[in-house]
């Protein structure tokens, strides 16, 4: 397996089951990690399915199975909110449908899928709280990213300019061929003129592309986060196929990457 360059501020883990990716930024604040196709996580299909793959990716963490708290993801814009002393450890059964977590509970790994969706992992530098969003382009349209930023300001007085972001491997708009429709929902939700402009681009063939990346950061930055805290990884997945999982290249055969960081022991 090649391992592609990732953005400078990211770099690659050797782990008992394969390669996994962190963020240097992020590192100083939480524990976490984005996986490769190396680690075996198939769509899930009961709540105890792949026990085996989410206990190795939380032993990658120092954390066993039983501090994982992972959503039902909907591609939507709800936010589930976690405080400290609220969910007893053990409980990863119980999986609220959600497109990011957030909490201040200490030691508790927070878990999103991706499989071409972008994931991103947060930490607030001051307050020691963290959370975990999926963002394809429906909760991306909807606006999940800003609403984990406001969320974490409203529930644990988290200042937006505190926190570090880190936006793992996802399709890039290298690759994001969308139709006019999807446009047309980004204006719809308020998307300026000049945002669209930036955030889709015609590909020498004349195909549509969606930026997620850029969408995720501008919407990140008008929530109140520093540009310079937000690190893009800048791997597609359908690109590098052979180290990610990318459902816009296998369809229904392909499995599922995670994306985790465990909550620090806050002030």
């Amino acid at each position: 397996m090649h391992l592609p360059t990732p953005n400078p501020v990211f770099r690659w883990t050797a782990e008992p089951w394969g390669h996994g990716l962190v963020c240097t930024p992020l590192q100083s604040s939480a524990q976490h990690l984005f996986t490769t196709r190396q680690l075996q996580l198939r769509p899930a299909t009961s709540a105890g399915s792949h026990s085996s793959a989410w206990t190795q990716a939380t032993a990658s963490l120092k954390a066993g199975p039983d501090q994982l708290m992972r959503i039902s993801q909907v591609h939507g814009h709800t936010v589930r909110v976690v405080r400290r002393g609220e969910r007893s450890l053990g409980d990863q059964q119980a999986r609220p449908e959600a497109d990011a977590i957030v909490a201040n509970e200490p030691d508790l790994v927070l878990a999103v899928q991706v499989a071409d969706c972008v994931p991103m992992l947060i930490a607030d530098r001051r307050t020691g709280v963290a959370g975990a969003v999926h963002a394809g382009w429906r909760g991306t349209c909807a606006g999940i990213a800003p609403a984990a930023v406001a969320t974490l300001a409203r529930e644990f007085g988290t200042e937006p300019g505190s926190l570090i972001v880190a936006m793992g491997p996802s399709i890039g708009a290298c690759c994001y061929d969308v139709g006019a429709e999807l446009l047309d929902a980004f204006r719809t939700a308020g998307a300026t003129d000049d945002q669209l402009d930036r955030w889709f681009v015609r590909a020498p063939t004349g195909s549509l592309r969606l930026d997620l990346w850029t969408v995720n950061s501008d919407q990140l930055v008008a929530a109140g986060v520093a540009a310079d805290h937000i690190h893009v990884s800048g791997l597609c997945t359908q690109t590098h196929v052979d180290v990610f999982e990318s459902y816009r290249a296998e369809g229904a055969a392909a499995g599922r990457m995670a994306a985790l960081i465990r909550v620090p022991h806050g002030s």
